[in-house]
């Protein structure tokens, strides 16, 4: 009996030994378990850089504008439309437009592609462009001729009615025609710059002699 003690004392012993070790062990594992197992830290989230790409679609579309006391302001057509977020900018194909200025002159523009900003009062034609500005009565109360626009390339401002190019255009008022390289056109304030290889053909006046 008492040598059976004695081997359990030593067994008791040597385990006091070892047990350091052991804990040690099972330390290390346990922070190796951990490490494996605990979550990922969050990383700083990477700021994209803005793109120019569409975020949305539009097919066979019309869209309409309002003025603050609900007027019709614009009508925009099209077959096919994309949104630029970057730009805030609206690319269109087979684009028709129609605008009524606030004293309500209607000026409309077609083109086999446009890109207009958001309200729709700034367009650029390409392609096959055409802007008429109906006959209107002026500020001062004078019948204003039918204009039309015609050329490859028109950039359209329909609020304030100006038409510019720096390419090739042709520009009839009424019954009278004109042709340049380039062309600023202000109808607010009856003026027109035309630039290049400018030609004109005027017709005479209903009623002179």
């Amino acid at each position: 009996m008492a040598e059976r003690l004695l081997l359990l004392r030593r067994g008791l012993d040597r385990s006091v030994i070892y047990l350091p070790v052991v804990l040690m062990a099972l330390l290390a594992l346990g922070t190796y378990w951990l490490a494996r197992n605990a979550p990922a830290p969050l990383q700083p989230e990477v700021q994209r850089e803005v793109q120019h790409e569409p975020d949305y679609f539009m097919r066979r579309f019309a869209v309409k504008t309002f003025d603050g006391g609900g007027q019709l302001k614009s009508e925009v057509f099209g077959t096919e439309a994309r949104h630029y977020p970057d730009t805030d900018t609206l690319e269109i194909d087979r684009a028709r437009i129609r605008a009524v200025s606030p004293a309500g002159v209607v000026t409309t523009a077609t083109a086999d592609r446009a890109l207009t900003n958001a309200d729709g009062s700034e367009v650029q034609l390409i392609g096959n462009a055409v802007v008429v500005r109906e006959a209107a009565a002026g500020r001062d109360g004078q019948l204003q001729p039918r204009l039309e626009f015609r050329g490859e390339f028109l950039h359209a401002f329909l609020d304030t009615e100006r038409v510019r190019s720096h390419k090739p255009v042709t520009l009839t008022r009424g019954a009278d025609r004109f042709t340049a390289d380039s062309l600023d056109y202000d109808n607010l304030d009856r003026q027109v710059q035309l630039q290049g290889r400018v030609r004109g053909m005027l017709m005479p006046r209903q009623g002179a002699r």
